[in-house]
Parts: C-alpha cells; sequence; structure tokens
C-alpha cells in the first residue's frame, strides 16, 4: 500500500505544482503538444487512489497493480488529451503597433483622437493622441504604445 501512496502523493505535488508554477513539463517537447505535468500529476494521483482502492476490497497485490495501471493510462490520456485542446485555443500575442499606418477618423492632437490601423487583428480603431494637433482624415504612422493607446504623427 505504501508504494501507491508515495506514487499518489509525488503525483499530488506534481499536478498542484503544474497548476500553480505552470506546466513544470513544458520545456520537454515530447510527443504532439509536449507532455503535460497536469496529465502525469493526474496519472499518478489515480494510480495511487486505484491502487488504495483496490487493496481496501482485499484483492492480491498484483490486481491491484492492474487496475492502478489501467486507470492510471486512461485517466492519463483523457487529461492529455484536454490539455492539448486547451492550449491549442490560446490566443496568438498582438501584432507590435509600432510603425503601423492608419488613418485619423476624428482631429487628433495632445488631448486625445482616434485612429484606425491598417492591417491589425485585435482592435482596428484605438485611441490616440500626438505631439501636434493633426486633422481627421490624415495619413499617420504609430511612434509610441501606452497601454491600449497609441502615439501617432503624420505619415
Amino acid at each position: 500500500m505504501t508504494v501507491f501512496l508515495v506514487i499518489g502523493g509525488i503525483g499530488l505535488v506534481v499536478l498542484l505544482a503544474s497548476l500553480v508554477f505552470g506546466d513544470v513539463f513544458e520545456s520537454f517537447d515530447i510527443g504532439e503538444g509536449g507532455f503535460s505535468g497536469i496529465a502525469a500529476g493526474v496519472g499518478a494521483v489515480v494510480f495511487g487512489s486505484s491502487g488504495v482502492i483496490a487493496l481496501a476490497q482485499d484483492l492480491d497485490l498484483v490486481w491491484a497493480y492492474v487496475i492502478g495501471v489501467a486507470f492510471a493510462v486512461v485517466a492519463f490520456l483523457v487529461a492529455q488529451q484536454l490539455v492539448k485542446r486547451l492550449s491549442d485555443t490560446e490566443d496568438a500575442p498582438p501584432p507590435p503597433l509600432d510603425g503601423a499606418f492608419g488613418m485619423t477618423t476624428s482631429t487628433t492632437g495632445p488631448g486625445g483622437g482616434e485612429v484606425r490601423l491598417e492591417g491589425v487583428r485585435d482592435l482596428e480603431a484605438r485611441l490616440a493622441w500626438a505631439e501636434e494637433e493633426i486633422p481627421a482624415g490624415t495619413r499617420v504612422v504609430v511612434v509610441g504604445v501606452s497601454g491600449s493607446r497609441v502615439q501617432v504623427t503624420r505619415a
């Protein structure tokens, strides 16, 4: 029973570490989509707990190992597939805005304004400011970024 408790405990530590600090095995690109510490932790916890349950039901030690390994493999594969699906849905980082061209949609100056940027995927219209007043409909280029606002100058 000690083996099942130790492996289950190690799995719990790996699982919690992966959830709190990020996936502990993400630097190892093993297989398609990498090897997930979350899935490894789930597999180890399921191995330990199912082995302890099998022994508590007075099954032979061999059957406890068979049951533990079988459930652990299934749990690992399911968890790995779920982690892979979730990681495939992550958004790509936004493109850099410095140097992007656009057009002012309102008069833009030190007090603010608005521009419509070309080729930017996340937001086309952005709040903007400029050191000099730029009339609406003027072609501009982004020279700085502060949060979601951009600093522009005449192109």
